[in-house]
Order: C-alpha cells, then sequence, then structure tokens
C-alpha cells in the first residue's frame, strides 16, 4: 500500500485512543473556537461527511494545524487545500473507502473571514473478497497442531464480506499472532502480510503468512530472588513439568498460584527462547513476602453486628517449617479463637493440615460452646479443591428455661470437594460451582451412635443475552441461583453436637432473616438446628447504566426460601424476597439488599462483601 497510507495510519493510531475518550458527538464539531479566537484565526473548516469520516478529518487532517496561523495569505491558504485533498484521501483509505468524491473550497466573507468547505461522498466501500492464511514452521506439518491451526482460522476475525480498514487488519493480524504465540510456539511471527485492494471493484484480498518457528518443551527453572524457601517449593508451587509443551496460560495460572501461595509478593515466569526449543530453560523471579504479618480488622454485618477482629500469620514456623495462622475474632453473636497450621505442599500439592477452633455463639437464643479439634490434607487446585480430614466436635449448649443443658462429642471422617467453573472471579458473569461434603462418625461419651452427614451446595450464573460477552450481553444482566441441601443420619434419640446440625438464615442463605434464625421451631417462639437443610434462592441480577453506558453498579431481585427440621416430611419453607444492589468495588463485591421475611412479616437490610465458593 502506499507510504502516504501509512503515513496517515500512524496518525491515526497515535491519536486513536484520544479520539475515543474526548472525541466530538455526531452534531458537534472537534474542536470549538471562542468568537475572539475566530475572528483571529486564518480560517474555520466545515465538514460535511459521513459521522464516521468526519470524525477523522476533525482530528487527523493536517489542514487542521494550520488554522490559527492568521497571517497565512490566499495563495497559501490554497496551496494548503491541495494537499489536504491527497490527505484527505489517506485518511478516508483507512476507513475502507477508496473511492470517494472529495471536494475542498474556500469562500471569503464580506468580514474578511475565511472558510474552507469540506465534503466527502464516501462511494462503496471496499469489502474483503477473499481471506488467505499460510503457516509455515513446525506448525505447517505438525498434526500435533492441527487443533492450534483450526483455532486460528475459526477466529480470524475480518471474514469475507466485512467491511476492509486498516485498524481492522491490522487488529485481526495481531489476534492471529496472539493465537499463534500461545501455545507451542512463543518465537511465532509474521513472515509476510499483503492487503490487495481493487478500488475499481471494491474487493480486497488479504494474505497472511504466521511462521511459528520451532515447537517450545519447558525446561529445568533458574529461579532467583529466594531468601527463606528453597527451589523445590517453588516448582511444586508452579506445577510446570520438565518436558511440558510451552502453554502461555499454563505459565500465568503458575504465576498465579505462586502469588497466591502467600509465600511470595510478586512472580514472574520467562521462557528462553534462545535456547534449546527442545527444553528451554523457565527463568523465574521471586520477590518473597514478609516472614510475619499482623493484621487487625473492623467491621459490620446485619446480621452480626460490630465485629473486631486480629490475625498473625507465620509463614515458616521455626524448627517446623509449617505455616501457622492465629486468629482471634469479636462480634455480637460469636467469640472465637483458633489456630491452623500447614505444610508446605508435596509434588503432588497436597498439604498437610491442623487446626484448633474455640467458640462461643448465640444460637437461637441459646448460648452455645464448641470446640473443634481437626487433622487431614488438603489440595487447593485452580478450579477443583479437595480435603480429607478426621474431626472431633464438642458443643455445650447452655440451659434455658425451655430446655436443659445438653453435651455432645462426636468423632468423624470427612471428604470435601469443590468445582468451580466460573468465567472471572470474583466478578462472574457465567458459570457455576459445586460442593460436597460427605463424612461419617460416631457419637463419644456413655453410648456410642453412628451417624453419617452429607451436605451439597451448587451456584449457577446464567446471562439473559446473547452467548458472547459483549455489551448487550451485560447489558440483558443475568440469573444466579443458589441451592443448598444437607442431612444427617443417626438414630432419632441420639444427640449430637450442634456444629453438626444445621441452620438457615442470613446474608448468604435466606434474605429476610436473622443469621441462623430459621431452624426447628420449639415452644416459646425459640428453635433449634436440624437434620435436614433445604435452600434456595433465584436472583435477577442487572447493571445499572449511566447516560447509556456500563457502571459499576448492579441492581437486584431476588426471591430465598429455606427450612431445617428433624425429618424430611417436615420440612416447610421459610420466604424472603426483596431488591438490592451490587458495587464492583476494588476488594470484591459488595451486596446490599433490603429482603423482606414473608413469615415474620419483617423488613431487615443485609451487608455483605466478597463472593466466594
Amino acid at each position: 500500500m502506499k507510504s502516504g497510507l501509512v503515513a496517515a495510519l500512524l496518525l491515526l493510531a497515535a491519536s486513536f485512543g484520544q479520539a475515543q475518550t474526548d472525541g466530538p458527538s455526531a452534531s458537534q464539531p472537534a474542536a470549538s473556537v471562542s468568537p475572539g479566537a475566530e475572528s483571529a484565526a486564518a480560517f474555520t473548516i466545515g465538514i460535511d461527511a459521513p459521522d464516521e469520516i468526519r470524525l477523522v478529518l476533525e482530528r487527523h487532517l493536517e489542514l487542521q494545524r494550520y488554522r490559527q496561523l492568521a497571517d497565512l495569505s490566499d495563495d497559501e491558504i490554497d496551496r494548503l487545500i491541495e494537499s489536504a485533498h491527497g490527505n484527505a484521501l489517506e485518511l478516508v483509505a483507512t476507513l475502507g473507502y477508496f473511492s470517494p468524491e472529495i471536494r475542498i473550497a474556500r469562500d471569503n466573507a464580506a468580514d474578511g473571514s475565511r472558510r474552507i468547505h469540506i465534503q466527502v461522498r464516501a462511494g462503496e466501500p471496499v469489502r474483503i473478497a477473499q481471506v488467505q492464511l499460510h503457516f509455515a514452521g513446525a506448525i505447517a506439518s505438525d498434526p500435533q497442531a492441527a487443533a492450534q491451526r483450526q483455532a486460528i482460522q475459526d477466529s480470524w476475525s475480518l471474514p469475507v464480506g466485512n467491511r476492509f480498514s486498516q485498524l481492522e487488519w491490522d487488529a485481526a493480524k495481531q489476534q492471529a499472532l496472539r493465537l499463534l504465540t500461545s501455545q507451542r510456539y512463543p518465537a511465532g511471527h509474521i513472515s509476510d502480510s499483503q492487503a490487495d485492494i481493487d478500488p475499481a471493484a471494491h474487493g480486497a484480498v488479504l494474505d497472511l503468512t504466521l511462521d511459528s518457528g520451532p515447537a517450545y518443551r519447558l525446561g529445568a527453572f533458574n529461579v532467583s530472588g529466594l531468601q527463606r524457601y528453597d527451589a523445590d517449593l517453588v516448582q511444586r508451587l508452579a506445577r510446570l513439568p520438565e518436558g511440558a509443551a510451552y502453554d502461555q496460560a499454563m505459565l500465568v495460572a503458575a504465576q498465579q498460584r505462586l502469588t497466591d501461595s502467600g509465600f511470595f509478593e510478586s512472580a514472574y515466569i520467562g521462557l528462553d527462547t534462545g535456547a534449546n526449543p527442545d527444553a528451554a530453560p523457565l527463568q523465574l523471579t521471586l520477590r518473597e513476602a514478609k516472614l510475619q504479618r499482623a493484621s487487625f480488622g473492623i467491621g459490620a454485618s446485619t446480621d452480626s453486628g460490630a465485629r473486631l477482629s486480629v490475625e498473625h500469620l507465620h509463614h515458616k514456623l521455626p524448627g517446623l517449617g509449617w505455616r501457622a495462622l492465629s486468629k482471634l475474632s469479636v462480634d455480637r453473636i460469636t467469640q472465637s479463637i483458633g489456630t491452623e497450621l500447614t505444610a508446605p505442599p508435596d509434588s503432588n500439592g497436597w498439604r498437610w493440615t491442623t487446626s484448633a477452633l474455640f467458640q462461643t455463639q448465640l444460637s437461637s437464643g441459646r448460648e452455645v460452646g464448641s470446640q473443634r479439634l481437626r487433622g487431614g490434607a488438603s489440595r487447593a487446585g485452580d478450579t477443583i479443591d479437595r480435603s480429607y480430614y478426621l474431626q472431633y466436635d464438642r458443643a455445650d449448649s447452655a440451659a434455658t428455661d425451655l430446655a436443659p443443658p445438653e453435651l455432645a462429642e462426636s468423632l468423624s471422617a470427612n471428604y470435601a470437594f469443590t468445582l468451580r467453573r466460573f468465567d472471572s472471579l470474583p466478578f462472574p458473569n457465567a458459570g457455576w460451582g459445586l460442593g460436597l461434603e460427605i463424612g461419617a462418625g460416631t457419637t463419644l461419651g456413655a453410648e456410642r451412635v453412628p451417624y453419617s452427614r452429607v451436605m451439597a451446595r451448587w451456584h449457577g450464573i446464567w446471562p439473559l443475552g446473547r452467548s458472547d460477552t459483549g455489551a448487550a450481553t451485560l447489558r440483558a444482566g443475568r440469573l444466579a441461583l443458589r441451592a443448598q441441601l444437607g442431612a444427617v443420619v443417626a438414630k432419632e434419640d441420639v444427640t449430637l453436637p450442634v456444629t453438626q446440625l444445621f441452620l438457615a438464615g442470613g446474608d448468604n442463605s435466606v434474605r429476610g432473616y436473622a443469621l441462623d434464625g430459621i431452624g426447628v421451631p420449639l415452644a416459646g417462639g425459640q428453635t433449634s438446628a436440624g437434620r435436614y437443610l433445604s435452600v434456595g434462592s433465584v436472583e435477577w441480577q442487572r447493571p445499572i447504566l449511566q447516560q447509556g453506558r456500563l457502571t459499576d453498579w448492579e441492581s437486584t431481585l431476588f426471591i430465598d426460601a429455606g427450612a431445617v427440621a428433624d425429618k424430611p416430611s417436615e420440612l416447610r419453607a421459610r420466604v424472603g424476597v426483596g431488591a438490592g444492589a451490587r458495587w464492583k468495588s476494588p476488594v470484591g463485591p459488595l451486596q446490599i439488599d433490603l429482603a423482606y421475611g414473608v413469615d415474620v412479616h419483617k423488613f431487615r437490610l443485609h451487608l455483605n462483601l466478597g463472593f466466594t465458593f
């Protein structure tokens, strides 16, 4: 293509972002001049053209630069007009119009002011007549790269029939190159690129050759920045096996795992493409986090009132090498203190854990003191978390006017599984998550009775618009559905710790009711924890627009229902309905809901921060 067109494109690209953010509207010129300044200007410019073309000419036509040179003569302005015609042709061509009619004329008013009129009739745009994608290098013949070649071809963003523009052509090439270099071929490049324009036929033939170079496989680690930890820990956290095919997403996920581990403040992983492609070394640059960290928190929620917490984290206990996390938390309903010890991960990502929790809680008008000891192993993955553990529970429930004191103990073996398939966290627009907890144990004390416990939870999000992720989909909103089922199977007369039973109600359960306010009804209006749980929720989330643009706020309408009972046949749903708002805050989604408890005939405000599953 002509060098003048390339120069025009560079000028257009240099300030395209500015045009997007502060460009004129369809009915306003790019710049306004005050009456005093206008009288001193060499000339003014009026543009009669389609909005798309007018915006480009207002921003990038070189003639605009000379408007304020008041000492220009008519002859000098005429010479500028002659060059402006070619400049305008080049700018309009970048938008895909290669045979426009452009007329530029000057008028001198009686008051001595001069005005230049630019009229553009775009004509028929050039459209893509043919696209030829070629591959060179290893990708051209490697049978294992067939899916990658097909993905590049299927995702080509400038297909036959689309209008040609230089910006779209460049964007399509860059997208194809990103798909090439994201897997197996990090040294890939564009070896040949040509857009053959036929202005008479209004057609364009696009020809692109992608040269992959050799396929790369991961080699050994070269780690820098370690002081307290060894390279084995880094390899176990990164989980990048030697010999694996290069995958950019895999390297990004490894970086995220390293920073999420808490051991490191930052992590960068680079591949040495100048080395042997069959075993290209990985360079890991790390910055370790502080060995110890203490934090203090003050918060509040509608369920438990004001909250104060103190937390201490030690990444490497002397003599043991395990991480220790200790926490003290106090609010109106619950006071707790606990500690958790976690070993470094093994080669498969599993960690040994042990924890102790001592808690006093006001539950259904009754004070319950509980202790929990746990020991087992866990593995946290990108989408799947798993854990198995032994757990000891002890709960001491204080006496009330309607019930005697209760003391119950149990020992159980448990397995927990969580699967997440959300598109983006912590602000998902689509996807689902599934959690499952299964346990079997026995009561302790004078009589030992076996029991089993299971709890399942599910959360799904469905966009209501098209299946893509564009603005139209986001404007349509989404449906968020929640479900939770729980059951404890044991002899009818056995006493179990209340921490092994179920209650419902609160911010993340049935809104419109107090935290743990839904249970088995007792005399006097009180409730107790039950053996069976059922909770469901449907919520419509829709973005709030400002002047037609998406904001960080959403409105919601919801209906929740939940029930707790000692027998499945006795489950009676309590319903809550309401409306609320969501804010995409810097620390996660903020939930503000006003709910009406249909069964208690009361309104309740619910506040919650964060998305966890």
